[in-house]
């Protein structure tokens, strides 16, 4: 039923809802000038004080209808959007964002090309053991069409007793076989100091999910010239993750790729969670490639296959994946490593079914 009155209350109602509108995005503009000049001051954005103070006024000035506490709690809300608009002003700053640079980032590494929209493959050991490990896991790796080999060298371990990787040993076994196999290598630096010297073994150098938030290490590795392919940590959020890389482009090497690797939760079925949607929300946020570590982020061999299937369905820019002449003596990580022979069927299926492209071979 059409009642006069109730359509003129309505209408009413309407003015004051745009009223509001207007005098909250007024509030949102005043906000967004105190917090530009509270970062020029180095000011902290959240003020308890200024907010009780807010809040009491509200109390003195309420007449009803509505409670104090029901205004108060409406503030409240409208203090919280403030003070995400001022974060949000400050996150349009960073230099990884997307909303810096539309277009994609390309990492050129020995001729293959990251992050140009053809997916490629990373593979190898998850410890350099000796040289003839390697250099048959290396064949293995070039005779299937790939150009990057993994290899750890330094390897932090949950246990101190666990073996810790081959140090500088390591890097001059890589360095032999990226010579003597025609492919680009990538390791793992633990140390701010030992970037520099890495970096004469060393084609990409990678930041471990244990040291993603070593705020030293990632601005010294922002300072030298080489690609980096940070990991995600093992409890970081997504934006934790977008601002440790900042921390390495702040400093000047914009060349980083982001390598989701599982993080923990309570599941116990595979040895992280892989969080598959991390890869689009990472391409949307950022103009950085996108990696997945398809082997720690299951820690089964049963799940690789369709693991690295879904990373590069959903959008990856690659996949890291582990293999060993011999797993079952693997001096880490045995159980979660392939064989040759897995190996090349892993391969062999991606290829079969679409998902690597055979433009990114040898």
């Amino acid at each position: 039923m059409n009642h006069p009155e109730l359509n003129t209350l309505r209408t009413e109602l309407d003015e004051v809802n745009k009223e509001l509108l207007e005098l909250i995005s007024k509030r949102g503009e005043l906000v967004q000038k105190i917090g530009k000049i509270k970062t020029a001051q180095g000011m902290k954005k959240y003020d308890p004080v200024r907010e009780r103070h807010m809040l009491n006024l509200i109390a003195s000035e309420n007449d009803g209808p509505f409670e104090t506490a029901t205004m108060q709690h409406l503030f409240k809300e409208i203090f919280k959007a403030g003070l995400e608009l001022q974060e949000d002003d400050h996150r349009k700053a960073l230099l990884v964002s997307r909303k810096q640079r539309s277009e994609d980032t390309i990492i050129s590494v020995k001729g293959t090309e990251i992050g140009s929209g053809s997916p490629i493959l990373i593979a190898g050991p998850c410890a350099v053991e000796s040289y003839e490990q390697t250099a048959e896991v290396a064949q293995a790796v070039t005779d299937n069409g790939l150009r990057i080999l993994r290899g750890g060298a330094f390897k932090p371990r949950t246990s101190p007793y666990d073996f810790q990787g081959l140090g500088i040993e390591g890097l001059n076994i890589l360095k032999k076989v990226a010579d003597e196999y025609n492919c680009a290598v990538i390791s793992e630096i633990v140390h701010p100091d030992d970037l520099e010297m890495a970096s004469e073994y060393l084609d990409i150098i990678q930041i471990g999910a244990r040291n993603m938030q070593n705020y030293e290490l990632l601005k010294a590795a922002g300072k030298i010239d080489k690609p980096i392919l940070l990991k995600r940590g093992l409890s970081a959020t997504i934006e934790e993750f977008i601002n440790s890389a900042e921390y390495i482009m702040s400093q000047g090497n914009g060349q980083i790729i982001l390598c989701e690797r599982g993080i923990r939760t309570y599941e116990r079925a595979t040895r992280n969670t892989l969080d598959i949607t991390a890869v689009p929300i990472l391409k949307q946020e950022t103009h950085l490639p996108v990696f997945v570590d398809v082997t720690h982020s299951t820690g089964r061999k049963d799940l690789l296959l369709p693991a690295a299937k879904a990373a590069l369905a959903i959008g990856a820019d690659g996949v890291m994946a582990e293999v060993h002449p011999d797993p079952a003596v693997a001096l880490s990580d045995a159980a979660q490593q392939m064989n040759i022979s897995e190996f090349e069927k892993f391969v062999s299926e991606l290829v079969k079914t679409g998902f690597i492209k055979m433009n990114q071979m040898v």
